[in-house]
């Protein structure tokens, strides 16, 4: 029998930890003492299935999303193939492409709908669900690297702006990357949509063919990776100046395009500390000051 999910209160007895294989997520919710509770303990139920949920499906979840394919009949994995659809005829993507970030919405909504709070977030592994009550804010952390809690900037999400979710990707990640951004952070409409995205414009941020670029089939490190075959990064080195911009470049022409299209409202990409921003003329607070939290108040 599979272990139970680990479900725990942090040390600072604000955050909840929820944790079952390779979902990790922590949560925390702004409001009325008996609100918070309530949310939380709506969190717990809904969390507690959702691996088993996603699990029944997953050879279609780790299928290379077509136009008019198979649809999936679960609640989280229906928003995942959403995320990842608008991408399905211009590259290889699957909806697990979108899945933490689909996890952090369905919790954040579970939340919502069982309490009325301030506002909360719901982080799974850096990519996070927001929830904003009228008149408040948080603000967000750029992470320069995934694998570690740096941060090369952040920006202010209030409530009157359509920012929902946000997510980071890059090759040093939990997740394999086609590209060689360190990090690449979208803010979107919300967190699925916002996971699928940084993918994709991580993923563009690159030098193919250049020998500085360590790459290794997806399937020889995961056997059962979703990008079989692919080759993903492994290793890059010391890039210079000129082979820097030109994958920050590369990724910017796919980050403004998604800005354009409306399927995203900013991005930042983070290559060996030079930083681009797509969308930033949507009035986003983005500085450099430092902050040790990926969201706080």
């Amino acid at each position: 029998m599979r272990q139970r999910a680990q479900i725990r209160l942090l040390p600072d007895q604000r955050r909840l930890h929820l944790q079952d294989g390779p979902i990790d997520v922590i949560v925390e919710a702004f409001g009325a003492g008996s609100e918070v509770h309530r949310a939380y303990e709506a969190a717990v139920r809904r969390f507690v299935g959702v691996l088993d949920e996603l699990c029944s499906e997953l050879p279609l979840l780790r299928s290379q999303a077509v136009t008019g394919g198979l649809w999936p009949k679960g609640k989280i994995a229906r928003r995942m193939a959403t995320a990842v659809a608008p991408y399905a005829e211009r590259t290889f993507i699957t909806p697990m492409a979108a899945v933490a970030g689909a996890v952090a919405e369905e919790i954040l909504g579970t939340m919502t709908a069982a309490a009325e709070l301030a506002k909360a977030y719901v982080n799974d592994g850096g990519d996070i669900a927001l929830h904003l009550a009228p008149g408040e804010r948080f603000v967000i952390g750029m992470v320069e690297r995934p694998e570690r809690r740096s941060l090369f900037g952040t920006a202010t999400v209030s409530s009157d702006e359509p920012i929902r979710g946000i997510a980071t990707s890059g090759w040093r990640g939990r997740s394999f990357s086609l590209g060689i951004a360190d990090g690449v952070t979208v803010l979107a409409e919300n967190a699925a949509r916002a996971d699928a995205a940084a993918t994709i414009i991580a993923n563009a941020v690159d030098l193919p063919g250049n020998p500085k670029v360590v790459r290794a089939p997806a399937c020889s490190l995961a056997p059962d990776s979703d990008l079989g075959e692919l080759l993903v990064t492994q290793g890059v080195g010391e890039l210079s100046a000129e082979e820097a911009d030109r994958a920050l470049r590369a990724g910017m022409v796919v980050a403004e395009e998604l800005v354009a299209e409306g399927l995203i409202h900013s991005a930042a990409l983070h290559l060996h500390k030079e930083t681009r921003i797509a969308g930033a003329e949507l009035g986003l607070e983005w500085s450099d000051r430092k902050t040790r939290s990926l969201v706080h108040a």
